[in-house]
């Protein structure tokens, strides 16, 4: 009868003790799953995180090699164009002669530099006491390749208020002017950037200010070039990763107003971080709005003009490869958190059984 007795008491025990066991495997696995979760989850952040700086970092690469290309290529033509405009200059300091000499100097070189549409020297008052107060030989491409010759100057265009002469007579050293818009009706009008030189007589005074002028329809062209090279090149476009490219270059000036760009793409630059980088021909980046359109913006200075070469990048066309990688991180956590909680399930399954 003690015997029965005991064992009585002794199945209650062991029932409670394997409703205990099975309680804590439960909470085990919700313990267990929550830390999978969270791991997977963690890892999953870091991945993307590391998936965003080394997309940056290569978009970085890409956009200052393509910014650095386009920056060198127009500070050659704008070098061209000055090494040509001081040989026709010097050709007309050493034919202070005559008018006729001087124009066959502004001549003699002219068509050696097609991006430069015009050379022109306006002359002192009386310098030429027979051509009176205002004389300005202008040597321009017409309609065609071939050149001629224009006599600008004259009381309805007095020169000599010009900016860029007051600057040349004051400063007496080569600059290229702040960019302008030329009309007249013809051909001729469009916006302008003009490189001035003063000429000096043997007395050590003002003869003249020469000027080379440069039309922008070179700069959109040479812009339009590389942003195609870059779009369309096999080895830089080995690893597209979905991207469609829709970047676009354009020229700032020190004020943040846009010289050269694509159709449709004149933009003006109004943050203030980014003028002052421009203001002092230093290079950066930048993230900012642009119509209502996030981009990224690296810009970088041109050598010997004060103006700033500019890539824009849509941000959302730079960070479409980490779609992908969500979509893999994603499907790749649920199913890991899946199988997870089907092992646990099991286990815990077998305990209460």
């Amino acid at each position: 009868m003690e015997t029965t007795s005991t064992l009585t008491e002794e199945q209650p025990t062991e029932q409670f003790a394997q409703k205990a066991h099975v309680a804590v495997a439960k909470r085990s696995t919700t313990y267990v799953l929550l830390t999978v979760i969270v791991v997977i989850v963690l890892t999953s952040v870091v991945a993307l995180v590391m998936c965003y700086q080394a997309l940056e970092a290569e978009a970085y690469s890409r956009f200052i090699g393509i910014m650095n290309v386009s920056s060198e290529k127009v500070a050659k033509t704008i070098r061209g164009a000055e090494l040509s405009a001081k040989n026709i200059f010097d050709e007309v300091g050493h034919h202070l002669d005559s008018p006729e000499d001087v124009i066959t100097a502004l001549e003699s070189k002219a068509n050696l530099n097609l991006d430069v549409r015009g050379y022109f020297a306006a002359f002192e008052p009386e310098f030429f006491p027979e051509k009176g107060t205002w004389f300005e030989p202008y040597v321009f491409q017409g309609d065609g390749l071939a050149f001629e010759m224009r006599q600008v100057g004259s009381a309805r265009h007095n020169y000599m208020k010009s900016p860029w002469y007051v600057r040349a007579k004051m400063k007496g050293e080569t600059f290229w002017s702040d960019p302008y818009y030329y009309y007249d009706g013809t051909t001729m009008s469009g916006h302008y950037c003009t490189f001035v030189k003063p000429i000096y007589g043997q007395n050590g005074k003002l003869v003249c200010v020469c000027g080379a002028d440069m039309k922008f329809e070179w700069l959109a062209k040479e812009l339009q070039w590389v942003d195609e090279m870059s779009q369309k090149s096999q080895l830089m476009n080995k690893h597209h990763l979905i991207r469609d490219f829709g970047f676009y270059t354009i020229i700032l000036d020190k004020n943040g107003t846009c010289l050269a760009y694509p159709e449709g793409k004149d933009i003006t630059v109004t943050d203030k971080e980014v003028l002052n980088d421009l203001a002092r021909q230093k290079s950066g980046i930048a993230n900012i709005d642009i119509n209502g359109e996030p981009c990224t913006l690296y810009y970088g200075p041109i050598e010997f003009i004060d103006w700033s070469v500019a890539v824009v990048v849509p941000r959302l066309d730079m960070l479409k490869p980490l779609l992908p990688a969500v979509a893999v991180l994603l499907v790749v956590a649920v199913i890991g958190i899946v199988v997870v909680w089907r092992v646990l399930r099991r286990a815990t399954t077998a305990l209460e059984s």
